[in-house]
């Protein structure tokens, strides 16, 4: 029986991609999300054994997408693909329980290679990445750990897509003012007390690209 795959990825042309190789490798792709929120919603569904997630998705990122995988569907592996290696996504990865760590602009065989080693319960990750990961963990540097709850992060990465206090509790499902309670809450505990400044330390933590 192939393994079965979920692929997240908010182009279509690489989820179209990444399906026609794996499907030719001999692998089943049993879902396609183009953010975050969907991912999870498709792994409670198909708990495949693996999902390849991209680092930077819209509404939700890769890494707080792998959290929320790992609560609905405990037995998938989740992998993520990243354009832009920053010691603190992978590091801050490797805490929520992710399995492999991919570049992007990598050969598709090493995505394989990732898909593999975690179904056998080990963890991948590329040598670019390793080498990131090794230089973030012997600098011990605090900013790699982000202050942040988890719907905060959530919370915050809207606000830096420019989404309303409105449009947040629409798509989180909770009140206005809620939503306006985390925003407030994510200033007073990042000291950051405006919308641009909030935007830059997204930017900066990988939580939406430039």
């Amino acid at each position: 029986m192939p393994l079965e795959i979920l692929l997240a990825d908010d182009h279509e042309v690489v989820r179209q991609g990444l399906r026609a190789l794996l499907e030719r490798a001999g692998f089943q792709v049993v879902g396609e999300a183009g953010d975050g929120q969907d991912a999870i919603r498709l792994a409670e569904k198909f708990h495949p054994d693996v999902a390849v997630l991209d680092v930077a998705m819209p509404l939700l990122n890769g890494i707080d997408a792998a959290r929320g995988i790992t609560k609905v569907s405990p037995r998938t592996k989740t992998i993520l693909l990243t354009m832009y290696i920053q010691g603190r996504n992978v590091l801050e990865g490797l805490r929520t329980g992710v399995r492999g760590v991919v570049v992007k602009s990598k050969a598709f065989d090493e995505l394989l290679r990732a898909i593999q080693a975690v179904c056998k319960g080990d963890t991948y990750l590329s040598p670019d990445v390793s080498n990131v990961v090794v230089e973030a963990y012997l600098t011990n540097c605090p900013e790699q750990v982000m202050p942040l709850r988890d719907r905060e992060r959530q919370v915050l990465q809207l606000v830096a897509e420019g989404k309303t206090s409105k449009e947040i509790a629409t798509i989180l499902g909770i009140s206005i003012k809620t939503a306006e309670s985390h925003r407030s809450k994510i200033m007073e505990r990042l000291d950051i007390h405006d919308t641009a400044g909030l935007v830059r330390y997204a930017i900066r933590h990988g939580l939406i690209q430039p």
